[in-house]
């Protein structure tokens, strides 16, 4: 889990990176399209991140079953359709940056900002998609340690480029952007020379094709992926929302978004690492050091995630104020914060149990259960919040945590439900 944990880390500095540069060195515009366009970012990232856990799970699960001479196609087979997601990810995002910009809500004066960082990044979305999935295929091989050190590649890359872009030439949201890209691309590349030179899998001409193995990895990251995707788009509704209470509200928002990146990092490397490993102790048929991860991954997360609350509770507004000097701009980040905080503690269990199932090839529950968060408690309840009379960030920030509780609700009962089938089984 250490590797992944400090993959996550470098991974959320790098995202923090630039909205750091540009709130100390750019405009509250730009600071706002940086928050705002993020928010777009992070649902193209976030999605192919998911959808990449299938090749994850079913590269571990191939190892536990000693079916190593699959590997090859899948990994293969897995290229082309992420190469056609690519494809219609850069027409998206390239052509339509401005509808998206606006239908986020952008503050006015940040649409144009907004709407050129989306096209910047789309046009490097290759690179962006191309990184998660070497990312997963080294994790899928058990080797952790690689994905580390290309995010820290990247974030050396990412800190450089907005420094000069952002802080020497001034070029606000647009440098920011730019650096971003360029440093996804540079990890890309060393991904690409490391995998080849360690040849940790052969791979033929002839498993570049679409096959059995990548549709069955398909099959397992497809719910997560949607499940992902309506969650982050849930976000973006919420980052919308967020909007319309105007720019010093945009930008606290998105300062507060990077915190809740870096309080999430534990309960998200638990989860990942989780999904290998309990995939394969259940391809070794070891069940009961599967069960065995999960309720340490609840302890760990519970320690950790206690700090954490306290810290984001009680000290937020040194957080935020890391990012930017803009004393509204603080203390709206700040509020949000403390809405929020709970969610850091009650994440743990949550994110372990989801990497319990990912590990037992139960995605179209997990995608069922962060649906229902999703569509009918946590949005339902931040547009509530938003539209009241003395809406503020702390009461949006609410939401999260109120979902969550939810969620583990749910959760429990199914795992309840799985246990008493399996045990039906076992004794037939």
């Amino acid at each position: 889990m250490v590797p992944i944990l400090g993959a996550l880390v470098l991974q959320a500095a790098y995202g923090a990176v630039d909205l750091l540069v540009v709130g100390r060195f750019g405009t509250t515009s730009g600071l706002s399209a940086v928050s705002t366009g993020s928010q777009v970012l992070n649902l193209v990232t976030f999605v192919i991140t998911q959808f990449a856990m299938g090749i994850t799970v079913l590269i571990a699960r191939y190892i536990g079953e000693n079916k190593k001479q699959h590997i090859g196609p899948l990994i293969g087979g897995s290229t082309i359709i992420y190469a056609i997601i690519s494809v219609v990810l850069f027409v998206i995002m390239i052509g339509f940056s401005r509808q998206i910009a606006v239908l986020m809500q952008a503050p006015q004066e940040a649409v144009d900002l907004t709407s050129v960082y989306v096209r910047i990044c789309g046009g490097g979305i290759f690179f962006i998609v191309a990184y998660n999935l070497l990312a997963a295929i080294f994790r899928g091989l058990g080797d952790s340690k690689s994905p580390l050190i290309f995010v820290a590649v990247a974030c050396v890359v990412n800190i450089v480029g907005d420094l000069v872009l952002v802080a020497g030439f001034k070029m606000d949201a647009a440098g920011a952007a730019i650096a971003t890209v360029a440093a996804q691309a540079v990890s890309v590349g060393f991904a690409i020379v490391l995998l080849v030179k360690k040849q940790l899998v052969k791979i033929t001409g002839d498993d570049f094709k679409v096959n059995e193995h990548c549709v069955r990895a398909l099959k397992v990251g497809a719910p997560l992926a949607l499940q992902e995707c309506l969650t982050q788009i849930s976000f973006l509704a919420l980052c919308a929302f967020v909007n319309r209470l105007g720019l010093t509200a945009s930008s606290g928002y998105g300062v507060a978004c990077k915190i809740v990146n870096f309080a999430m990092l534990v309960p998200s490397s638990l989860m990942q690492s989780m999904a290998s490993f309990v995939s394969q102790n259940v391809g070794a048929g070891k069940e009961k050091r599967a069960k065995k991860a999960m309720f340490t991954g609840m302890g760990v997360g519970l320690v950790v995630g206690c700090m954490v609350f306290s810290f984001v509770m009680f000290k937020g507004d040194l957080l935020t104020g890391i990012f930017t000097t803009d004393t509204a701009v603080i203390q709206k980040g700040y509020d949000y914060l403390r809405g929020f905080a709970l969610e850091s503690i009650v994440t743990a269990f949550l994110f372990s149990m989801i990497g319990y199932f990912n590990g037992h090839d139960k995605t179209v529950w997990v995608m069922i259960q962060g649906l229902v968060q999703t569509l009918l408690v946590r949005l339902p309840l931040a547009y509530y919040m938003s539209i009241q009379p003395d809406a503020s960030l702390t009461k949006i920030g609410l939401a999260a945590p109120v979902a969550t509780i939810f969620g583990i609700v749910l959760n429990v009962i199914f795992y309840l439900w799985m246990n008493r089938k399996n045990v039906s089984v076992d004794e037939e």
